[in-house]
């Protein structure tokens, strides 16, 4: 694979744009924030971003994901412990033998101290188990399996930072039963994140007085939906859940307002975030109730991060993902100057030590499974006539705190966690 350096000053002019696309379009590109390139890469503490550049996910991550690791550097001011920081960035194609062959040769070759993105649950589990194996840190902010603080998780080196399958199912899951809607019909993406997607939401909605009704699977970036939105109508349940995400819930959408699915069921996308909202337009979302763990429109900071962001980025507002990379590369730069090490064992205590305050979470606290817990919103897609522009799009209806709703440690299933406590009790 071909491989491209910058330095900071050339990666923001528009040869370095240019470049950048060129780069990206090979599916490996490297992006050297120094401003020197004296100092040797043992010299530099570098991270890597392992994202889908070109794929389903793309608007949802890609170039933007990239986008936020780059700010956070730059806010950090390019240096840690007076030494530089380089990032690197590739596209792992949804494909995890992909995804863990680049970050092998990241750790094993290149120096490589961390991990962020990772978007992709596969593409997450293959990666946070060669995390664990090489002693690295890998942080996950678009992959959303309740694995990876479960069966899957590696209390030392792996960290889930935005949502998972269990806040997104507790947030709304919960809602929407106490609104009446108690038979649901799943239509799921057909690999991990889809099938933690259903299995977590279906305990919540069971737990609340409702029940499954069955579900209808496919592959990720299928063509044709309009099969599966029969099933669920034949279904005759009162909601229509959304275990997919990216282009195929856009698209499982559409085909849901093309055969009249929502003038008789609720339709209740699990993973939609503003710039799919954004892509279908309000006339196609009104109504849809979604839960987030980050809206551009919140606050004066989130506002102001997003226009530097959206300056950058073709006019584009950025989303909980690309939020919640910016706040975890900042973290973790934190959590090595604190450390005084890049050490792997030490800068990940730290990150569990100093709790989360930033343009993304207020009092966020990274615990030993590996969860970043934090609040979580319930939105409502305005309607058209209550848009003030292009990504004026939600209603802010709840704010769920990240004790309520992320899985309580006490469920967890993490083996390492099961051990200790099993240990505790026997003594």
């Amino acid at each position: 694979m071909l491989d491209r350096r910058y330095t900071r000053r050339a990666a923001l002019t528009k040869v370095g744009a240019v470049a950048f696309v060129w780069a990206v379009s090979t599916g490996y590109a490297t992006l050297s924030l120094a401003q020197s390139s004296k100092a040797s890469l043992d010299k530099k503490v570098k991270i890597g971003v392992l994202t889908d550049m070109a794929g389903p996910y793309s608007d949802n991550t890609g170039e933007g994901a990239v986008l936020a690791a780059r700010m956070a550097i730059e806010d950090f001011g390019g240096k840690v412990l007076g030494q530089e920081i380089e990032l690197v960035f590739a596209d792992h194609q949804n494909k995890s033998d992909v995804g863990k062959a680049i970050t092998q040769r990241w750790f094993d070759r290149e120096g490589v101290d961390a991990t962020f993105e990772n978007t992709n649950s596969a593409v997450a589990l293959a990666v946070a188990a060669l995390g664990a194996e090489k002693n690295r840190i890998t942080v996950v902010t678009g992959a959303a399996t309740s694995a990876l603080t479960n069966e899957a998780c590696a209390p030392g080196t792996s960290v889930h930072w935005v949502w998972d399958t269990y806040s997104q199912a507790s947030v709304l899951g919960k809602t929407v039963v106490k609104r009446g809607g108690d038979t649901w019909f799943f239509i799921t993406a057909d690999y991990a994140f889809g099938h933690a997607t259903e299995r977590d939401t279906t305990n919540v909605v069971t737990a609340a007085g409702g029940k499954s009704l069955g579900n209808a699977k496919h592959p990720v970036s299928a063509g044709d939906f309009a099969g599966l939105v029969l099933r669920a109508q034949s279904s005759k349940a009162k909601v229509v859940a959304l275990a997919n995400a990216g282009e195929d819930s856009i698209n499982t959408i559409k085909a849901a307002a093309e055969f009249g699915l929502t003038s008789k069921q609720t339709l209740v996308p699990m993973a939609i975030i503003v710039n799919n909202i954004h892509a279908l337009g309000l006339n196609a979302t009104q109504g849809l109730l979604l839960s987030e763990a980050w809206y551009w429109d919140l606050n004066d900071d989130t506002r102001a991060f997003a226009k530097r962001f959206a300056a950058r980025h073709r006019a584009r507002m950025p989303n909980n993902i690309q939020a919640g990379v910016y706040s975890a590369v900042s973290h973790y730069l934190k959590a090595v100057q604190a450390a005084a090490t890049d050490d792997t064992a030490s800068v990940r205590a730290q990150m569990g030590k100093l709790p989360v305050n930033d343009v993304f979470a207020r009092g966020g606290v990274l615990r030993e499974d590996g969860r970043m817990v934090h609040d979580m919103y319930l939105f409502e897609v305005k309607k058209p006539t209550e848009s003030k522009g292009p990504w004026d799009v939600y209603h802010l209806r709840a704010t769920v705190k990240g004790d309520d709703a992320f899985q309580p440690l006490s469920q967890s299933r993490c083996p390492a966690i099961l051990q200790r406590t099993s240990a505790k009790t026997k003594r």
